[in-house]
């Protein structure tokens, strides 16, 4: 496997600071990306914006009682669930009844850490980022059975050894339109490495199913994709290949920014729209009880953000990324993320049971909502 450690993801990132100091914000040659934009203001949607789509219809309870769930994925039609807490990978039967495909060896549980972001390649192979005891991990798992009776094969490490702490982990990781893996990785409380290319915290990171550093990286022989981030939990493309995050503030602001290879969105030093030449401004920001951004999922012509504070499911509509329509404004409390499931229906989990809030009777839960063009107005 490429990589049982961080080694070589360090040496070939060491390899691009020789010279630099760390958290400087102005760009020098070497600090320049190999292709793509590293500064600007807000950028732009320059695809085909596509029909826009919202809720519609009664939202259905698909599962309850589940422990704080943070992804959920689909091999073969069947959903699989990750609980933060418990450590489990669930599976889903068509009656919303769980049973356990497999636990994750070796997490090391406390505040946002644990079993959080789920991923699946062309090969129903599923990838699961958790912490460890030496840090934050992408590990590879192939599934034996059939839907129904799904077993978790031995762990393959991807990517290991990176930064953890107690919150700020990031956790979503996702499979781009170019068959390659992303991941955000969140600034593990240490909010200087965001700036530092030989860090791999507060960063997005590029990297093959294996965990090589693909050839059109940004910056040479480095898995860093983007950077200048506090602590990305969304991730997502539009038709058009568009990839869009969520990232979450401090005090201020929180994002949804447009993700430009090689771009620096300048955290610490700006957050939210700082109108500074070195950094990438957000297509649109939020206060953070009004949001608190997590999982981000594209549909045709709209973005839906579940939010943790905020209580909400907002969609986004590309034709005017500056506008955005509430839904379920909290009737289900925390929302964690959302998936799009086989048939097109909306899915979207709480977190109700994360000891972020008052658990509801039912909570954890997933609930799915069928979609439909043409509806403007939030519940």
């Amino acid at each position: 496997m490429a990589h049982a450690g961080l080694t070589r993801a360090f040496a070939a990132t060491l390899a691009i600071g020789i010279g630099l100091t760390a958290c400087t914000t102005t760009d020098t040659p070497a600090r320049r990306p190999a292709n793509g934009t590293a500064t600007g203001s807000v950028p732009s949607f320059s695809g085909s914006p596509g029909v826009a789509v919202a809720p519609t219809g009664a939202p259905r309870e698909v599962a309850t009682g589940l422990g704080a769930p943070w992804s959920v994925v689909f091999v073969e039609g069947t959903p699989l669930v990750s609980e933060r807490d418990t450590g489990r990978i669930l599976e889903l039967d068509d009656s919303g009844r769980s049973r356990v495909v497999g636990t994750i060896d070796g997490v090391a549980h406390g505040g946002e850490g644990g079993v959080l972001g789920l991923a699946v390649d062309g090969r129903s192979r599923l990838y699961v980022y958790s912490t460890g005891q030496d840090g934050n991990r992408i590990e590879r798992y192939g599934l034996s059975g059939s839907p129904g009776s799904f077993a978790l094969g031995s762990a393959e490490s991807v990517l290991d050894g990176l930064p953890s702490a107690s919150y700020h982990n990031g956790g979503r990781i996702a499979f781009g339109p170019d068959g390659m893996l992303y991941a955000g990785v969140g600034d593990a409380g240490n909010s200087s490495s965001a700036q530092d290319l030989d860090a791999l915290s507060g960063k997005i990171l590029r990297m093959t199913p294996d965990g090589d550093v693909p050839d059109d990286n940004p910056f040479p022989d480095s898995l860093v994709y983007s950077y200048g981030h506090r602590n990305i939990q969304g991730l997502a493309w539009t038709t058009d290949g568009t990839m869009f995050a969520t990232e979450f503030g401090q005090d201020t602001w929180d994002e949804l920014n447009i993700i430009r290879p090689g771009g620096n969105y300048g955290w610490p030093t700006v957050e939210g729209r700082g109108g500074d030449e070195d950094f990438i401004d957000p297509v649109q920001q939020w206060s953070p009880a009004d949001a608190s951004p997590s999982g981000l999922l594209a549909v045709e012509g709209t973005l839906f953000i579940a939010n943790l504070r905020g209580q909400v499911l907002r969609a986004v509509p590309l034709s005017d990324l500056s506008a955005s329509t509430e839904f379920y404004k909290g009737e289900y409390g925390r929302i964690r993320a959302s998936a799009l499931a086989p048939d097109g229906a909306l899915w979207f989990i709480t977190n109700n049971t994360d000891g972020h809030a008052e658990p509801r009777s039912g909570d954890d839960r997933i609930v799915r909502v069928e979609l439909g063009a043409g509806r403007t107005s939030g519940r």
